[in-house]
């Protein structure tokens, strides 16, 4: 734990529980690095921490793209079901704690806010690093950086592949301490960090060697007695803190896609997939090498009846001198027999795709290659798309968005582009999701309060006042993510109700003694009273 208010940990100690967090994570490296490798290939930094060059081929493992389209399309699908891009993707509704006679005032500001919300992140770089972030959640676990920006992009979001971060848990699962390792050159992190104190050994260091790299320790942690976030820069090999800060809020947005009890890593649908990869690669592999030796194959050839079986290499094209092939001496050349067709591919290859597709949720019904979708079809895929990812949707929500939301509307607080003094912590403010993938959920609710009125309309009277249409209307519009700004809410409805029934009521008494001028006897006025 953090010290209390007045201390803070020291650069040794926060050193020592980075390397403790790195050698646990350390244990998920070769399950991660193989999925990077087969599925990720291009966002695979392994190598390149390790030594490699920028620039360097990363697809040596790949004989087959299955996975990389379905990895991609994975990212893709959810990115559109939860995070839409150039759209809002959910609501700021009032929480419990606030009064109900407030509520209609406060959801009109909050709908105000997240207008500004969606127009700060429209102007971000939030579309293209969500799907970078969503491309980590496939392996497992993923992780997105949320500062404040300039003038021209308030909020940037920076994706951080997990290779870079380990992290430790806190109470109830929570994520309470991250750590992240960067490489950068000493002459810009003064220019990164304005407030960095760096020392006199430092200083000399970077003058004489201005683009020499340096490993640098971010690490962010929470104090539980003060409520807020300590925030530390240390340079590695030397323990040197050179930032030191106090958050008001955690800069982090970390997921994990499904985790097992007892770890703190997420395990995506791409481990569950590396099975049937790894086959259905290694499939292609052999399936291309038979293929060559088909077109190419070796030779035997005579050699007197000299031969050195140590020199003897089979690979296509190659000539193997031996003493004769066959009989009398035999023909001068002749290809090398096979043990036999590699047939038994075509019978992998197709299941192994159909799998991968599967797991990673790269399948519709029908093929979207096909005629125009109506809004139905539509509809249905977001419902297919929901049931098959469970309960990793309620995670996307509960530790993404709800996050997420709430990182944005803070920074966009502190840089005074809104005055919000309430928090997004579900009493006060809560975050309700209206994202494609969550208005096929909310139909689902719909269609079964229309179906309820259908059944319940034919019975009398009962039947008529089972439902409080006033309610339904105002919850119709919540789960269908109208604004209120567009809406009437009850008191409003009640109001307008009574002046359309008053003008009703004026024009008949108007009518009847328009009637009762000309002489005809007028109809009787009937009482206009709302039910």
């Amino acid at each position: 734990m953090i010290e209390k208010e007045g201390s803070r940990l020291k650069p040794e100690q926060v050193v020592k529980r980075y390397e403790n967090a790195k050698a646990r994570k350390d244990l998920f490296e070769d399950l991660y690095r193989e999925a990077y490798d087969y599925a990720i290939p291009q966002r695979q930094l392994y190598s390149y921490w390790e030594g490699g060059s920028v620039g360097q081929k990363k697809m040596q493992k790949v004989f087959d793209s299955t996975a990389i389209h379905s990895t991609q399309r994975f990212a893709n699908r959810l990115q559109s079901g939860v995070f839409p891009p150039q759209r809002m993707w959910c609501r700021l509704e009032p929480g419990n704690t606030i009064p109900q006679e407030l509520r209609s005032q406060v959801q009109a500001k909050l709908d105000e806010f997240r207008d500004i919300m969606f127009s700060v992140i429209r102007q971000s770089n939030f579309d293209i690093a969500i799907g970078e972030f969503l491309l980590d959640v496939a392996v497992g676990t993923g992780a997105m950086l949320v500062q404040p920006g300039d003038n021209g992009t308030p909020i940037e979001f920076t994706p951080v592949p997990l290779f870079l971060l380990c992290y430790e848990e806190g109470a109830n699962g929570q994520i309470d301490k991250i750590y992240r390792r960067l490489r950068i050159k000493g002459e810009t992190i003064q220019q990164q960090w304005r407030d960095a104190k760096l020392s006199e050994n430092l200083q000399q260091k970077i003058m004489r060697r201005p683009s020499e790299e340096i490993e640098l320790i971010e690490a962010t942690m929470l104090d539980y007695e003060r409520g807020d976030w300590c925030y530390h820069l240390i340079v590695h090999d030397q323990k040197e803190e050179i930032v030191y800060r106090r958050l008001n809020g955690n800069p982090w947005v970390i997921s994990r896609y499904m985790k097992v009890a007892g770890e703190i890593y997420g395990r995506g649908p791409l481990l569950t997939a590396m099975p049937d990869i790894k086959t259905l690669n290694k499939t292609k592999q052999l399936l291309l090498q038979n293929a060559t030796l088909a077109v190419m194959p070796a030779f035997t050839a005579q050699d007197d009846g000299v031969l050195n079986p140590h020199t003897i290499k089979i690979v296509p094209g190659s000539i193997i001198p031996v003493a004769r092939n066959g009989g009398s001496q035999g023909e001068s050349l002749k290809p090398l027999p096979r043990a036999g067709d590699f047939n038994v591919s075509q019978l992998v290859i197709s299941d192994m795709r159909q799998n991968i597709k599967q797991i990673l949720l790269d399948e519709s019904l029908p093929p979207d290659n096909m005629s125009a979708r109506s809004a139905t079809e539509v509809v249905e895929r977001m419902k297919e798309l929901s049931q098959n990812l469970g309960s990793a949707f309620g995670r996307l929500i509960n530790e993404t968005m709800v996050p997420l939301v709430g990182r944005i509307m803070q920074v966009m607080n502190d840089r005074g582009l809104i005055n919000m003094p309430l928090r997004v912590d579900g009493l006060q403010v809560k975050v309700q999701p209206i994202s494609p993938l969550a208005q096929a959920q909310s139909m689902e609710e719909i269609n079964a309060i229309v179906q309820y009125i259908q059944l319940t309309q034919p019975m009398g009277a009962e039947g008529e006042y089972a439902i409080n249409k006033s309610a339904l209307i105002d919850m119709l519009g919540d789960k269908l993510g109208v604004p209120s700004s567009v809406r009437y809410d009850a008191t409003e409805r009640a109001v307008l109700i009574q002046q359309r029934a008053q003008a009703e009521q004026a024009a008949a008494v108007a009518a009847a003694q328009q009637q009762m001028a000309m002489g005809q006897q007028p109809p009787p006025v009937v009482d206009q009273v709302p039910r």
